[in-house]
Order: C-alpha cells, then structure tokens, then sequence
C-alpha cells in the first residue's frame, strides 16, 4: 500500500512523501523537472517487495510548499538531507530521475554516509543540463549558452510556453509537449496520464529548475561555473540508465556522466525506451535496478580526490 504523507523541516519548507511499507531495504526515489513523486507510482507498485521505498516531492512540487526560491541544486539536495534526518532514514539506496538525478548526485557527495546505492535514470549531467539562446530565427544557438535566471525566465522555447501552461492550466498544451519528447513510443493509461497532468500543474519552480540544471558542475570541467570537484567524493556503486531513443537527455550528457565518475560507475543501455523508462518497459528498468541493488550490496570504493 502506498501512503501519501508530508513532513515539515527545520527550514519551513514541507515536503509531501510517498511511502510503501515492505521490507527493511530502503530506496529513496527522486523525481525529476515537471514530475513529483506521484510519477513513480508504477515503479513503487512493481518493486520487489524486500524493499521499503519513499518517493519524495521535492521543494516546489507536488503537495511540498514553496517557500522560499531554489537557487542551485545544492538546495534540492540540502532538503533531501534534511528530509531523510526527519525521518530517520539512513543506509539507503537512490534512484534519480532526470533532474533528480543531479539532485542525488549532489546529494551523495555532500552528505556520504546516507546513501549506498545510487541508480542515475536517464540523468542530467555531471556538468548541468545546458540551456541554450536562440538565434534570429529562433532555432537553438549552441554559441550562446545562457547564463543568469532572469535570461531563462525570458527562454521562448522551454520557459515561456511551459510557464503559459501552468499558469492557464493548458493541459492539452503539456500532453503535446510529453508526448512530443517523452511519451514517444508509449503512454500512460488515459486516467493516469490526465493525473500526470494535474500533477504538473503544481510545479511552481520552473525557471529556477532550469536555472539551477544550467548552473550544475561537479566535474573538474568549466561550465557557465566552474566545476566543483564534488564527483571525486561519491565513492559508493552506481548505476547509469539512459533510453536509446530519450530526446531528452544526450548520449553526451551520459558520457559525461560515465568519464566523470570513472571506476565507482556501471552503465546500462535501456533499449527501445525513451526519457520515461517507466512507461516505455517498466520490467526492463525493474530488473535493471533490483540486480544492481543485489549485485553491489555493501561494497564501497576509496574516495578518488
């Protein structure tokens, strides 16, 4: 049974969870942009059951409130940190999901101890997820990477329309874009898909989602930031998903993971799925994650800087 709960932090913020009580493994699921932790609903319904897992909603979606603005995603991952001490939560697995991903990534160097297994599905890179300018005809323009919140605000091609959607609550608008990058191949249930929908609707974050993605290095590589280095200090097993037919993140951006985290990383191809491994071939993913999580049970590796 999957319970939807909250919990109030020590900085104001409360952050809605989903729970499903099994066994005493934990898995902490991280959502990715335009999501919320009802999104994994499939995977925690599907997940063996020597598994307990909680599906969190992080700062600005879902049921969590949003007090005050993110602006990296240092923020993200500094509210997981306080949400797993809430709750008591520690010798855990993550899994995280596009955007989650960077959030656990960010998570697991600034905090070890907490997470032991980290599963990165369809992740943005090591090096942000970069946010491009357009050019006079309004096609991207590789040559100008956006810098600062308020050239993202201004975006006309990810910002504005997505932003025009939730704020005129355009369903039919989101359906098109999901089904345009994300939901490719397959979709969810009509009932499901239109909950996917409502659930969109409560992101309040979206530009500073994008902002922060933009701004994201913990490689040795210059970005818009300089990189932090911070890759050097996850030295637990991970696990690296990617789709070969995801629009959405690059195979760049998974190479980069790759090179980036060096020994510590195990990459797996999904093949025939796209962004959204969870509607394209949920038993493949299932299967992927559970044998990772039995393969490198307790094993650890020396801090690489």
């Amino acid at each position: 049974m999957i319970t939807l709960k909250s919990v109030t932090l020590p900085n104001g913020e409360t952050l809605g969870y989903r729970e499903r009580e099994s066994g005493e493994k934990i898995v902490l699921l991280v959502h990715g942009n335009m999501t919320s932790s009802m999104h994994w609903d499939l995977l925690m319904e599907a997940f063996d059951h020597q598994y307990k897992i909680y599906a969190v909603d992080m700062r600005g979606f879902g049921i969590s409130t949003y007090l005050k603005p993110v602006e990296s995603i240092k923020d993200f991952a500094d509210d997981i940190k306080s949400f797993v001490d809430e709750l008591g939560l520690k010798d855990f697995a993550m899994v995280g999901w596009s955007t989650g991903g960077a959030v656990s990534m960010e998570f697991c160097a600034d905090y070890p101890g907490y997470c032991n297994q980290l599963v990165l599905l369809a992740s943005a890179s090591t090096r942000g997820y970069p946010f491009f300018g357009t050019n006079e005809d309004g096609a991207l323009d590789v040559t100008k990477r956006l810098s600062t919140l308020e050239d993202i605000k201004k975006d006309p091609i990810r910002t504005i329309p997505i932003q025009g959607a939730y704020d005129s609550g355009n369903k039919e608008l989101l359906k098109a874009i999901w089904n345009s990058l994300i939901y490719t191949k397959n979709q969810p249930s009509a009932e499901q898909y239109d909950e996917y929908l409502d659930d969109m609707l409560t992101q309040r974050n979206l530009a500073e989602v994008y902002h922060s993605l933009n701004t994201f290095n913990i490689s040795n590589e210059s970005g818009v930031r300089a990189g932090s280095s911070k890759v050097e200090k996850i030295c637990i097993p991970v696990l690296i998903l990617r789709g070969d037919e995801d629009l959405v993140v690059t195979d760049t951006m998974t190479k980069e993971i790759i090179q980036d985290l060096g020994p510590v990383a195990k990459y797996i191809e999904l093949t025939g799925c796209g962004h959204s491994p969870l509607i394209d071939n949920l038993d493949l993913l299932k299967t992927s994650i559970t044998n990772f999580l039995q393969e490198t049970e307790n094993k650890q590796y020396e801090i690489k800087g």
